[in-house]
């Protein structure tokens, strides 16, 4: 076995579900839809259940059960379904799509230290845009170097990063509840069934990227695959619990905001600063002042910093671990002692380096956590297409492989779920390129677009790159 640490030590799978659960979703990831479709989200989050959560994570677990001898994931899914080269560009898809995540929760430690120090929203009149990025790729170099340096971090911050915020969002709902059997108001009227039934209109399709968004990675837990004892039966339970835990979260967890906030007058910081006002009123309203902003601020600050430990760690090793060497320079692929890859965080601090560059152009802290939050509304979805592709490709030739767990017994209806999953999905990601927070037709959508479409060529298209360069290094060295 391929271990980081040791090999007599194995990942059980309710661990595996914290971990991969803190890069799936967390209370703020209820947070940006609401702002988007208002307490309508709700149908949204159900419709999603239903239509694409359980089926896509019902397929991950029947992915990951197949094939568990290799530690790329997805990408060894593909690899292993259709050919090489798709596999390779699922993996550096996968790799680049984490990029804006990784500036996202950067940016988003430095929201919640600021909320612990100051105690407020006034972030932007203590620190200019330009303080903001540098102040962002510090935490993201900082934590490169950490996570190299202290064994089992992952699995110890994923444990309590993941379970604290968990119990967080069941708190927030009970005390929400609570509150409402105690006669505290309702701040959304009409707080009736036309308050959930949606518009169906350009802009509520072009924002239900950023939901898919918020319930992909399921597959990231393939990566670490190879540590489980027993991954044939443990992952698909992982898969399980993880569907649950997602369901609590997004159904009753945008309910309870719809009680705090007026859906129809959302503040315009709110996916920035909600999960903050929604924890402070909370704790006002049981008389408990600022305590449980504070408790939530905390709580937050370890999540962010349990995503980065297993977005830089498990997408890096997806770029390296099953990709084939003729795609890569070998530069790239070069692990430390640890087994990591220490080029490929290079390489990553640079590329989110560019990242905070194009942000740097937009006129304020708030804009510019919005938009990179929403660059991830176009390229997660565009990533987790190759779940669905993979799973088709593995049905439509279902003999070839020994799935211990298989989603749906019926081959064709298996097919057709995973055609609707991919086109559902790539459609929404296609549509995710329009700005969520400028009107269209002005100088700010203009620029946000052009933004998208330059991050999203770069981010790809550099993948162009790595297979000529690894052509000229290996012609380099035959001559």
């Amino acid at each position: 076995m391929n271990n980081l640490e040791s090999n007599h030590k194995y990942i059980k799978w309710p661990t595996l579900a914290l971990l991969t659960f803190v890069t799936v979703i967390g209370f703020d990831d209820i947070i940006y839809p609401f702002q988007n479709q208002g307490l309508s989200v709700v149908f949204s989050w159900i419709f999603m259940l239903f239509a694409f959560v359980i089926p896509y994570e019902l397929i991950a677990a029947q992915m990951g059960s197949t094939f568990t001898l290799n530690g790329g994931g997805l990408a060894t899914w593909v690899r292993h379904s259709s050919n090489d080269t798709l596999g390779y560009w699922t993996s550096w898809m996968y790799w680049s799509s984490t990029l804006p995540y990784l500036v996202d929760v950067a940016n988003s430690v430095i929201v919640a230290l600021s909320w612990l120090v100051l105690g407020n929203n006034t972030l932007d009149k203590h620190m200019s845009n330009l303080w903001f990025g540098i102040f962002t790729f510090a935490i993201i170099l900082i934590f490169i170097l950490l996570e190299n340096s202290f064994k089992r971090s992952l699995e110890v911050m994923s444990i309590i990063g993941g379970g604290a915020m968990f119990v967080m969002t069941i708190l927030f709902v009970i005390m929400t509840i609570a509150g409402l059997l105690h006669g505290n108001p309702i701040a959304t009227q009409p707080f009736d069934w036309s308050a959930f039934i949606p518009k169906f209109d350009t802009h509520y399709f072009a924002s239900t990227g950023l939901l898919i968004f918020a319930m992909s990675g399921a597959e990231l837990g393939a990566a670490y695959i190879t540590k489980m004892r027993n991954p044939k039966s443990e992952y698909p339970k992982a898969m399980i619990m993880l569907a649950i835990m997602t369901a609590f979260l997004t159904i009753f967890g945008s309910f309870s905001l719809g009680v705090f906030f007026n859906a129809h007058h959302l503040p315009n910081d709110l996916k920035m600063n909600g999960a903050y006002y929604a924890f402070q009123m909370l704790g006002e309203s049981f008389g408990m002042g600022k305590i449980l902003l504070y408790v939530f601020g905390v709580v937050q600050l370890l999540y962010m910093l349990a995503q980065l430990a297993v977005l830089i760690d498990a997408a890096s090793r997806v770029l390296s671990a099953d990709t084939a060497a003729n795609f890569m320079p070998k530069w790239l692929l070069k692990q430390n002692r640890f087994g990591r890859p220490i080029h490929s965080y290079v390489f990553t601090a640079g590329l989110c380096l560019f990242l905070l560059l194009l942000s740097g152009t937009l006129p304020n802290i708030n804009t510019i956590f919005n938009w990179l939050l929403n660059l991830n509304g176009i390229v997660s979805p565009y990533k987790t297409c190759w779940v669905f592709f993979a799973f088709m490709a593995l049905r439509a030739h279902q003999d070839r492989f020994d799935s211990p767990y298989v989603f749906m017994r019926n081959k064709y209806a298996a097919l057709a779920v995973g055609a609707w999953c991919f086109i559902f999905t790539f459609t929404c990601a296609t549509l995710g390129f329009m700005p969520q927070e400028a009107k269209f037709g002005t100088a700010a959508f203009t620029h946000q677009f052009w933004l998208n479409v330059l991050s999203v060529l770069v981010l790809f298209g550099l993948g162009f790159i790595m297979p000529l360069w690894a052509r000229f290094e290996k012609h380099r060295q035959q001559h």
